[in-house]
């Protein structure tokens, strides 16, 4: 008997009280990073998620963009101005973030999922109105702060049987108003308004780190503050912890930030003991099976 084999047994039997915990469950996927840009990291991507809806799990997959938006930009001679670090949105660049969001990679990542065998809807958050925002700051033009979520389009497709995929493109409280919403910001807000199981947002680094380097691989929102306080979680991570915390308070039962480079990081958290980066928890683990 082939060992390999007999190994793929085992771990498929050692993942049924995840595969049972999991039954039912909404779960956010924030994807981003390198592996939007990569065909067979994205095919990899597309089969975790085919393979979490195939065991009763509904995945939303909330994806982002930038690299491709600055290249269009480029391509169109549109000049980026930054106000503290952070993109000026005027009105010619909104259309180009919502070509490249809501056009090219939104059907990009439902085209490789459909290839994996799943059933896959790009939206946006202007679908449904789905994402209402105002503005987050004034000076940084069309960004969106999201005011109000319209989920129901989201369980609606996960009764009919589909995987959303929405792009983080929002619509305004006037009408014509388009906005851009940071991916993370827009994935930690579906995730508080659907009450998700696990909001996972997806990085290149494999997770929040202490003082010595080393990843955390558990955190209660109180450690996450103190960590911030000392500057030990600092730049890119400061503004994936506030949206993990955010969500917990909106919620959400737990948050991963997890390395997106790692094969089949999703299924490594959500169904095996091993895990694949940084979970944020309020509350004591649970793998038993739900009551009946």
């Amino acid at each position: 008997m082939n060992r390999d084999w007999i190994a793929t047994a085992r771990t498929l039997s050692e993942a049924l009280p995840y595969l049972q915990r999991y039954a039912g469950a909404v779960v956010v996927v924030k994807f981003g990073g390198n592996a939007m840009g990569d065909e067979d990291a994205m095919a990899d991507f597309a089969r975790d998620i085919v393979l979490m809806r195939q065991v009763g799990v509904n995945p939303v997959v909330v994806h982002g963009g930038g690299p491709m938006i600055n290249d269009l930009l480029g391509k169109l001679g549109i000049k980026s101005e930054f106000v503290r670090g952070k993109r000026v949105t005027d009105k010619a660049t909104v259309e180009v973030v919502e070509m490249v969001l809501s056009g090219l990679v939104n059907k990009r990542i439902v085209q490789a999922i459909n290839d994996q065998g799943g059933r896959a809807v790009g939206i946006s958050g202007k679908d449904d109105d789905l994402i209402v925002c105002e503005p987050d700051d004034p000076e940084l033009g069309f960004v969106g702060r999201p005011v109000e979520m319209n989920v129901q389009i989201l369980r609606d497709l996960f009764g009919a049987g589909m995987i959303p995929v929405v792009a983080p493109v929002a619509t305004g409280r006037n009408e014509n108003e388009t906005f851009n919403v940071n991916g993370d910001t827009a994935a930690g807000a579906l995730a508080g308004a659907l009450r998700a199981d696990r909001l996972l947002l997806l990085t290149d680094v494999s997770g929040v780190k202490d003082e010595t380097g080393a990843v955390v691989t558990q955190l209660t929102p109180q450690e996450v503050r103190d960590l911030t306080d000392r500057g030990v979680i600092a730049g890119g991570m400061i503004p994936k912890t506030e949206t993990a915390l955010a969500a917990l308070d909106a919620g959400v039962r737990a948050v991963v930030i997890l390395d997106g480079r790692v094969p089949n990081a999703c299924l490594l958290e959500l169904f095996t003991d091993h895990g694949a980066g940084s979970i944020i928890r309020s509350t004591e683990p649970r793998v038993k099976p739900r009551g009946q």
